[in-house]
């Protein structure tokens, strides 16, 4: 069973900086795609960045050159910078892992809840204000 626990988030203003952590563990030996998700209040949940084993990252338009994903060497530990925020990016950010099927986009999140094929933890609060 994998889990996942997220930490790092908190309130900053518009322009300032965080960074996201994510404790993964209970892979064995599948192959997931890894990656951060975020949901706003009223809001569908929306894919924010992936990486896959090989350490290939997929950005969503709206946070490329903004936001950096990475992990650790053990692959137990998963990462996302912040930088810029913006108001818009007030959201509760989770950490997700779906299974790897050649394909590893943050696309694939938001479809990861709708069919509960995949983990999430918790959700950490990010708040950005003007």
């Amino acid at each position: 069973q994998v889990q996942l626990v997220e930490s790092g988030g908190g309130s900053v203003q518009s322009g300032g900086s965080l960074r996201l952590s994510c404790a993964a563990s209970g892979y064995g030996d599948r192959e997931y795609c890894m990656g951060w998700f975020r949901r706003a209040p009223g809001k569908e949940p929306e894919g924010v960045a992936a990486i896959d084993s090989d350490g290939t990252a997929n950005y969503a338009i709206f946070v490329r050159g903004r936001f950096s994903i990475s992990q650790n060497n053990g692959k137990n530990a998963l990462y996302l910078h912040m930088n810029n925020l913006e108001p818009e990016d007030t959201a509760m950010y989770y950490c997700a892992a779906t299974p790897n099927y050649g394909l590893c986009e943050p696309g694939l999140f938001p479809i990861m809840v709708q069919t509960s094929h995949g983990y999430w933890g918790q959700g950490t609060q990010v708040t950005v204000s003007s």
